[in-house]
C-alpha cells in the first residue's frame, strides 16, 4: 500500500498552487503576493520540486527539520492534528513510515502554503520584537533565508551601516551563497545591495507590506477556508495507521 500517496491524496483538498497560496495567506494573515513571490522564487511554483544538496522539498523548500518543527507547532490548527501529535509524541522518530509519511506531505501545495504562512508570520513576530518595528515582504524573506537570527543581524546593519559589505557582517551565509553577497567580477556587495536584490527578485514593489496580523489560537477541530481538509474518521484511521508502521 502507498500509504504516503494515500494521505497526500486525503489531504489535497485544493487543485492549483494559486488557490492553495491565496487560501494560506487568508487563513494565516500573511500577504498573499510574499506568499506567491516566496514559492516563485524557491520552488518556480513547482509543489514537488527537490533540492540536489539538501532535504530541502515542496512549494516552499521546506528542510526535514524545519518542516517537522512547523509542523508540531501549527498542524493542528490546519487540520494536521495527527501529524503534529506524531512528532510531539515521539512517533515521528527518524527512519520511521510516520516521519516519511508527515514529510511527504511538503509535495501537498495547500500543506505547504499554510506552513508557509505560519513559519512567515513566526519569523515576523520575532523580527518585530527584535527590530522594533513592522516587517516588510524583503524582511520576511531574509528571515527564511538567513534565519532569524542571521536577519536581525543583517536588517540592523541595513538601518546602521547599508555600505557594509554583507559577506564581512555574515561570513558563513556568503560562503555558502557566493552568488548572492558577490558580483560577478568578484567585488563584495554591500549589506543595501544585497537587500535590493531579493528586493528586485521578490517584485516586493508589487507585493503589500502590511503588519503581521496578531496571532489567533485557532481551533483544531473547527473546519475553516484555508485548513487542509481531513476529516476525523481519516484523521483517526491515518494516525492508528502511522502508529502501526512506526
Amino acid at each position: 500500500m502507498d500509504f504516503a500517496g494515500t494521505i497526500a491524496g486525503i489531504s489535497q483538498g485544493v487543485g492549483s498552487v494559486a488557490t492553495a497560496v491565496r487560501e494560506a495567506a487568508e487563513r494565516t494573515g500573511v500577504d498573499f503576493s510574499y506568499l506567491m513571490a516566496q514559492a516563485r522564487v524557491e520552488s518556480g511554483l513547482n509543489p514537488q520540486a527537490q533540492a540536489r544538496t539538501s532535504s530541502a522539498r515542496g512549494l516552499y523548500q521546506f528542510t526535514s527539520s524545519t518542516w517537522l518543527d512547523t509542523v508540531r507547532k501549527h498542524g493542528a490548527a490546519h487540520g494536521l492534528g495527527w501529524a503534529a501529535e506524531a512528532i510531539a509524541s515521539g512517533a515521528a522518530k527518524a527512519g520511521s513510515a510516520t516521519r516519511e509519511t508527515i514529510l511527504a506531505l511538503r509535495d501537498n501545495a495547500e500543506a505547504a502554503a499554510l506552513m508557509a504562512g505560519e513559519f512567515a508570520r513566526d519569523n515576523g513576530h520575532r523580527l518585530e520584537a527584535t527590530l522594533g518595528r513592522a516587517m516588510g515582504s524583503t524582511d520576511l524573506y531574509m528571515a527564511h533565508f538567513l534565519g532569524v537570527g542571521g536577519a536581525a543581524k543583517f536588517l540592523g546593519a541595513l538601518a546602521s551601516v547599508p555600505n557594509m559589505a554583507a559577506a564581512t557582517l555574515l561570513p558563513a551565509a556568503a560562503a555558502a551563497n557566493r552568488g548572492v553577497f558577490f558580483d560577478k567580477d568578484g567585488s563584495a556587495r554591500s549589506v543595501a545591495e544585497v537587500y535590493a536584490r531579493f528586493e528586485t527578485k521578490l517584485g516586493a514593489g508589487a507585493a503589500g507590506d502590511a503588519p503581521l496580523p496578531a496571532r489567533e489560537n485557532a481551533s483544531p477541530t473547527s473546519p475553516r477556508r484555508g485548513e487542509v481538509r481531513v476529516d476525523a474518521a481519516q484523521a483517526r484511521l491515518a494516525y492508528m495507521l502511522l502508529a502501526a508502521l512506526s
